[in-house]
């Protein structure tokens, strides 16, 4: 069994907070997204988009699952996830960068 908690290891994935930012501000699209969409009685709401877009290109690829609230829920979770381990990658590519060259 391993000693790392759950905490740390979203940490680890999607960088200090950078990651773990824009996980949490997809999931309030998300939700808000939802929200709106159930409460339009018209059946035209464009909500969706906005988290599809906040979570391309990811999200585009999977968006060609079959229709439903699932896929769309999916979608824009594999999407932040991959865009959220992007960023992590990068926050930690730029924080090595920062450190002075020894050799020099």
């Amino acid at each position: 069994m391993t000693d790392r908690s759950f905490p740390r290891g979203l940490r680890r994935t999607h960088g200090e907070v950078a990651g773990l930012v824009y996980l949490a501000i997809c999931a309030v699209l998300l939700v808000w997204a939802l929200v709106v969409t159930v409460g339009d009685d018209s059946g035209e709401s464009m909500a969706g988009v906005i988290p599809l877009l906040a979570t391309a290109p990811a999200s585009l690829v999977f968006l060609v699952l079959p229709d439903g609230p699932v896929w769309f829920v999916a979608a824009v979770a594999v999407g932040a996830e991959v865009n959220a381990a992007a960023i992590g990658w990068c926050s930690r590519a730029l924080r090595r960068s920062d450190r002075p060259d020894p050799e020099s």
